[in-house]
């Protein structure tokens, strides 16, 4: 609840620096001269920048559960049900936070962890995860997802994702009222014209893949954190580095769109990626003390 409020917070202070930022620079001015009101334009950027990303994150178990077809395990049916649920109950204790809900879920290698409080978050693993690694294989991954529900890694993505929105949506909107003055200075009319709606869409592009670069540098720091807390939940990184190892010789199952930061690996592309390459994650954890 405490990273809700944070989360509620910041947007508020990005919406006030941008406020005060348009106000300083005199945007303010030339936007009401142009017919467009600062403090509208500001809470239509605030809801289309975190309103998107907050219902997304209340609903993000319920999602996951439907599109990724988890089985919740409400009641272990084998051994192997049994020891996946005693397993992260070990290192939720370890880590000082509530006992998630645990899944399966069929398909290729891969595994997730998604939800809005750290407290009652979600985990699932795949079957092909459990036929295809050995089960200290299996209990690193298991830890490195459940590094990232003791850092509070979705809502801190979901966080950065809105404010990128926020700043995406304000300042297309603003250049683009820029651009249609300077194109329609000698008209008439009120309100926006076609300068305004070309730029903004191309803007909107732009600025979005600028946007997905950004977030997606977090992502990969936010990985090599959760693999180091898994070595620390496991007290020991061999397991990880095993586990990383195993992975780069399979192919990982595809999971969906709004899940795919929290899996495996996904991504192409360096820039656009949201995990480091295995090499990298292994070498880095070789590395550490």
């Amino acid at each position: 609840m405490k990273r809700i409020v944070l989360f509620v917070l910041t947007n508020l202070a990005v919406v006030v620096v941008l406020g005060i930022v348009a106000r300083l620079l005199g945007v303010d001015r030339f936007l009401t001269a142009n017919g467009l009101n600062l403090g509208a334009l500001l809470v239509f950027a605030a809801i289309m920048g975190f309103g998107g990303a907050i219902i997304s994150l209340l609903l993000s178990k319920t999602i996951a559960k439907w599109s990724a077809r988890v089985q919740v395990i409400d009641s272990p049916r084998n051994a192997d049900e049994a020891w996946i649920v005693e397993t992260v109950r070990k290192f939720a204790d370890k880590a000082g936070i509530g006992m998630p809900e645990v899944g399966i879920f069929e398909g290729e290698p891969n595994a997730f962890a998604t939800g809005a409080f750290k407290n009652s978050a979600l985990v699932a693993v795949s079957t092909g995860l459990l036929q295809g690694m050995t089960r200290e294989e299996v209990e690193a991954v298991i830890g490195h997802e459940m590094s990232h529900v003791a850092n509070g890694d979705m809502v801190t993505m979901t966080l950065i994702q809105g404010v990128m929105n926020t700043f995406v949506v304000f300042l297309s909107r603003v250049i683009g009222y820029v651009v249609d003055g300077f194109l329609s200075r000698n008209d008439n009319r009120s309100g926006p014209g076609i300068g305004y709606y070309v730029t903004t869409i191309v803007l909107d592009i732009l600025l979005g893949f600028l946007a997905a670069i950004i977030v997606a540098w977090f992502s990969r720091q936010r990985e090599f954190r959760a693999d180091s807390g898994s070595t620390r939940l496991l007290g020991r990184k061999q397991p990880m580095i095993n586990a990383l190892a195993r992975l780069g010789g399979m192919v990982p199952g595809e999971l969906p769109k709004g899940l795919q930061a929290f899996g495996i690996t996904s991504g192409v592309g360096k820039l656009f990626s949201t995990h480091p390459p295995i090499e990298e994650r292994i070498a880095r954890l070789q590395a550490a003390a």
